[in-house]
């Protein structure tokens, strides 16, 4: 029988509920930094065909995005605890304070959405989900995985069913409930929070997490591909929303909607493929840099200092893009892009420490003492 009792607290009632910082996870997160910024401005492919390399920079499609909440879940999880979180009063300082920084990070979305650039911003959804994360801070890593398949089953269902009210609901409502909707992104943040609870600095764990993810990455991507070939005009279809076209039968239309490897379209099968995708690069970078020594920590510096300060990477690249007079979208931009932000934060890293952003967050969340 399943034990569903939550995680028992510390012994140590006020004690650190984090650690030292994982360098891997901070590697990953450049990676889908740059992803998404590949997808922003790279003048990448529409829809990825493994057997066409012409296409594969579509790689960046909703994979860098899935990969930057399933982090999020991970965040959270090193910052509430990791394997052991806290039980009262200290997990209740920790809701209060997350609760502070999702309201932070929605208000630097809607700045961001107000620069008006042709970009879908991810902050208010990523916001949203802090807050849904809340009450499940002490629940067991088994649940946290059974929460996120709901989700990802009923994933395309709600995008479906809520597309005509979020398309008239501004642009707020388009990304929250359309390119970034938030049942398919809680899915994402649920995984990242299990993999933390399950402890990312244990190498046993590291290789499981690597295999496992890998493994349901292909297979889900597999059985999408035929069990649900995609029709023509796929790839132009909205992001965030399963397609099937007009002349489908209801069993084509009902293969879309779940089982469908369309790349950022919600159904079940890119949910589960993405998520995997994510568990497995998290994975692959804890293992290859975190606890490797010196020369390690040195090659990872660049990518680690970007992942150090995503929220000013990413708002920074959209500020940059809204102050061009010509929207940049080529290989070239992308690779511009990329090496100022690497710069900029090796060197914010190397003489400042915390990222702007990430600094003020912290300060408005500090306002809740931990003792």
């Amino acid at each position: 029988m399943t034990d569903t009792r939550p995680v028992p607290p510390r012994a140590v009632r006020g004690a650190s509920v984090s650690g030292a910082r994982l360098q891997g996870v901070d590697v990953a997160r450049a990676v889908a930094l740059l992803g998404m910024m590949a997808a922003h401005i790279g003048g990448i492919a529409e829809q990825l065909d493994w057997a066409d390399p012409t296409t594969w920079s579509a790689v960046a499609n909703g994979r860098p995005s899935a990969l930057f909440a399933v982090l999020a879940g991970v965040s959270i999880g090193l910052t509430s605890g990791r394997t052991t979180p806290p039980g009262p009063p200290t997990i209740g300082r920790v809701r209060a304070r997350l609760a502070i920084r999702a309201a932070a990070v929605v208000a630097i979305g809607f700045v961001l959405i107000a620069l008006e650039t042709p970009v879908y911003v991810i902050l208010p959804t990523y916001g949203a989900l802090f807050v849904l994360v809340i009450p499940v801070l002490r629940v067991r890593p088994a649940w946290l995985l059974t929460i996120a398949g709901a989700c990802a089953v009923l994933s395309p269902v709600v995008a479906v069913a809520t597309a005509p009210a979020f398309a008239d609901a501004g642009m707020v409502g388009v990304q929250l409930g359309l390119v970034y909707p938030v049942v398919t992104f809680l899915a994402y943040v649920l995984v990242g929070l299990a993999v933390a609870r399950l402890s990312l600095e244990d190498r046993g764990r590291q290789v499981a997490l690597l295999v496992s993810g890998a493994l349901v990455a292909a297979t889900a991507y597999v059985v999408g591909t035929v069990l649900a070939p995609l029709p023509a005009g796929a790839a132009f279809a909205f992001p965030g929303v399963p397609y099937a076209a007009d002349d489908s039968t209801p069993g084509q239309a009902f293969a879309q909607l779940f089982l469908s490897p369309r790349d950022h379209s919600s159904t079940t099968v890119d949910v589960v493929g993405t998520a995997g995708v994510a568990v497995a690069v998290i994975a692959l970078c804890t293992l290859v840099f975190d606890g490797r020594g010196r020369l390690a920590e040195r090659i990872a510096f660049p990518l680690a200092a970007v992942g150090s300060m995503p929220l000013t990477v990413y708002s920074g690249h959209l500020v940059v893009i809204a102050l061009l007079s010509e929207y940049p979208e080529s290989a070239a931009a992308w690779g511009w892009f990329a090496l100022v932000s690497i710069v900029f934060a090796m060197t914010w890293r190397r003489f400042l420490g915390r990222g702007p952003l990430e600094r003020a967050v912290a300060g408005l969340a500090s306002l809740v003492p931990m003792r």
